[in-house]
């Protein structure tokens, strides 16, 4: 389970307490067991800070508090505060990550079964497409479902999302394919070969949280290699 500490204080020092976060991460380096820190200031009242520290699990968080390094800077930390620090221990109950739900949601529904949906709600009308693959990129949300289509009149299949990392307005997602060529594909009549695909995609979304353009990287050779496509270049 996530867990996360809350250290909210009062200092009429920001730019020390500043330098000290830029050297416990310095001096941390490595070894830091958070995953997640973020430091906000209280419009209303500048010298009020609450620094929220996200961690894999409350485990993790211990593992790293016990360090002499940890105990040291919160000292520190603390005589820079005019108060002592308040500290809060949250085992996280729910967390919502919207552009990572868009992400996987996407891959689901991309190799679900069934009429392919119109797929509206997670991309934008104009969406933009780059795929090293194809010699033009795909614009417009009906070319892109035209482009879906094709792969899956060619192949049944579905995805493993291995990992998604979020940033901004960024996504990326880490994925598997596997599937059964069941028609037609680039020329290459149905198999009924089981193959399998690994790839990266880059999302941009939109402020209203559609994607609004995707870079894809996949193991295009290895997938016609798999096909028997390149056989008779290899004899």
């Amino acid at each position: 389970m996530t867990f996360v500490q809350l250290i909210e204080c009062r200092t009429s020092r920001p730019d020390e307490m500043n330098r000290l976060m830029d050297d416990w991460v310095a001096r941390a380096k490595g070894r830091r067991t958070a995953t997640h820190t973020l430091v906000g200031r209280d419009r209303s009242d500048a010298a009020h800070l609450v620094e929220v520290v996200e961690f894999p699990s409350y485990e993790d968080a211990m593992r790293g508090s016990g360090r002499p390094e940890s105990d040291r800077v919160f000292r520190e930390m603390a005589a820079l505060c005019d108060e002592a620090p308040v500290l809060m221990d949250l085992d996280v109950v729910r967390a919502e990550r919207p552009a990572e739900d868009t992400v996987r949601r996407f891959f689901t529904v991309l190799a679900a079964p069934g009429e392919l949906p119109p797929l509206n709600d997670l991309l934008a009308e104009d969406v933009h497409s780059h795929d090293p693959v194809n010699p033009q990129d795909t614009i417009g949300l009906d070319h892109a479902r035209a482009e879906y289509r094709m792969w899956r009149a060619a192949f049944e299949g579905a995805f493993t999302v291995e990992d998604v990392l979020v940033q901004d307005d960024r996504a990326c997602a880490r994925w598997t394919w596997r599937a059964t060529h069941r028609g037609d594909f680039l020329g290459i009549p149905a198999t009924g070969r089981d193959v399998t695909m690994t790839g990266t995609t880059l999302f941009r979304l939109a402020p209203d949280g559609k994607i609004t353009e995707i870079w894809w990287q996949h193991d295009q050779l290895g997938l016609m290699q798999q096909l028997g496509a390149l056989d008779e270049l290899e004899n």
